[in-house]
């Protein structure tokens, strides 16, 4: 096992060059075919899909704004939010009297989606560069927390979560996609930086995923459990995308 701070690194680094390689040449590292065909696969409309533009880097393994009935006037925080994607369909939802807003640990993440809501001409939304296991978010602020296949990303979930707890009102809720295991990982695929980075060597088992969600205070509800995403994207490794609902 890798310690928390290598663990760290390897995912900044990876998202890091992702996002430059998406600002130096206008398309990600994959090409934009192939990021609509994971878009869809995990839930998003072709409306959607257009709409982000080029917010799409094929990343994700749901789509919690779907999940997450999203009201006009709710202030919602998004974990882990990349270029933007979710942060923009959310700040449709809540409207000018709403808020959104993304945090990201990557700083060329977080300078990719504020330059996208900038050329879209987003007012209602704030991207932070931060840490989801220490949020940069006040105390029962938030209405809505999603997330879209990041917590497997951070060392310490329990962490993650007892801060989403911190930060959500009461009556609060949280939609989140994620990569769970339906069988343990090989000590070498845990410390694999490839897998690691590509949302699997940090995953937990289902059942310890859930039960840290409702050690943490919450209320858990299992929406859906895709397990053909295995062999759409992680070569028939034994997980699933799990969609969970959590109240406070």
């Amino acid at each position: 096992m890798k310690k928390d701070t290598e663990v760290k690194k390897i995912v900044k680094d990876f998202y890091s060059e992702v996002a430059t390689k998406v600002g130096c040449c206008g398309c990600s590292c994959q090409n934009k075919t192939e990021n609509v065909k994971i878009a869809r696969s995990i839930g998003y409309s072709d409306a959607e899909i257009a709409k982000v533009g080029s917010a799409n880097l094929g990343l994700g393994c749901g789509n919690p704004t779907a999940l997450a009935h999203i009201k006009e006037g709710e202030t919602v925080l998004d974990l882990g939010s990349g270029a933007g994607l979710d942060c923009f369909l959310s700040a449709d939802k809540v409207g000018a009297s709403g808020k959104v807003i993304g945090v990201d640990m990557t700083e060329e993440m977080v300078n990719m989606a504020r330059e996208n809501a900038a050329n879209q001409g987003y007012q209602n939304i704030e991207f932070k560069l931060g840490d989801i296991e220490k949020l940069p978010i006040d105390d029962s602020s938030i209405d809505v927390v999603i997330s879209n296949c990041v917590v497997n990303l951070a060392p310490d979930k329990s962490k993650v979560f007892g801060e989403v707890y911190r930060v959500l009102r009461k009556g609060g809720r949280m939609y989140i996609s994620d990569i769970v295991l339906l069988d343990e990982l090989s000590p070498e695929q845990r410390a694999d930086g490839k897998l690691i980075a590509g949302c699997v060597g940090g995953a937990l088992l289902k059942n310890d995923y859930i039960k840290i969600i409702e050690d943490a205070g919450f209320t858990v509800k299992v929406l859906s459990e895709d397990k053909e995403i295995s062999k759409r994207q992680y070569q028939g490794i034994p997980l699933e995308s799990l969609k969970v609902e959590a109240k406070k």
